[in-house]
């Protein structure tokens, strides 16, 4: 068995928000594999990007999202760089993988200003931009699904990812 679905895209896509209202609706558990790499390693992610590196974080986020494919009837999200490796993407082939894309100026929105996430410390709508433009390629090969979730409830976009797993 597997996750009942897979969930990818940016920062600021609504990954967690979208997997919690999905695992309420299909009634079972929602693992992000964010979460995971931080009990874990027992310190937030942009901790062991300062203290350890992102080769580091990558390796850990490696074992927490094999460890979580293996998982039957979960919703699972993974972080938006988990793309980046090879063998994660060829992992993923077989999953229901619903990339939520989302625009700059929303992504933007959506992560703030004064954000803890490593990968976009300085300016974050350049770094955002640049982050989304070199992974959207790598997204749209892992998704069976793609939901723009741009000026939509986490209801309506929840709906949209049911309709195709009926």
């Amino acid at each position: 068995m597997s996750p009942v679905v897979v969930l990818v895209g940016p920062p600021g896509s609504g990954k967690s928000t979208i997997a919690a209202v999905l695992s309420e609706r299909l009634g079972v558990k929602h693992r992000d594999t964010d979460a995971d790499i931080e009990a874990a390693a027992g310190k937030p992610i942009s901790e062991i990007f300062v203290d350890e590196g992102e080769p580091h974080f990558r390796k850990l986020e490696r074992a927490a999202i094999t460890a979580a494919l293996q998982d039957a009837g979960e919703v699972l999200s993974l972080g938006g760089g988990a793309i980046l490796d090879p063998e994660t993407r060829a992992d993923l082939a077989g999953h229901h993988v619903v990339y939520l894309d989302v625009s700059l100026g929303e992504a933007a929105k959506r992560v703030g200003l004064g954000v803890s996430r490593p990968l976009l410390l300085g300016n974050v709508r350049t770094q955002l931009r640049n982050l989304m433009e070199a992974r959207r390629p790598l997204y749209d090969e892992v998704a069976k699904q793609t939901v723009l979730t741009d000026n939509k409830t986490p209801d309506q976009i929840a709906d949209e990812i049911l309709e195709q797993l009926q």
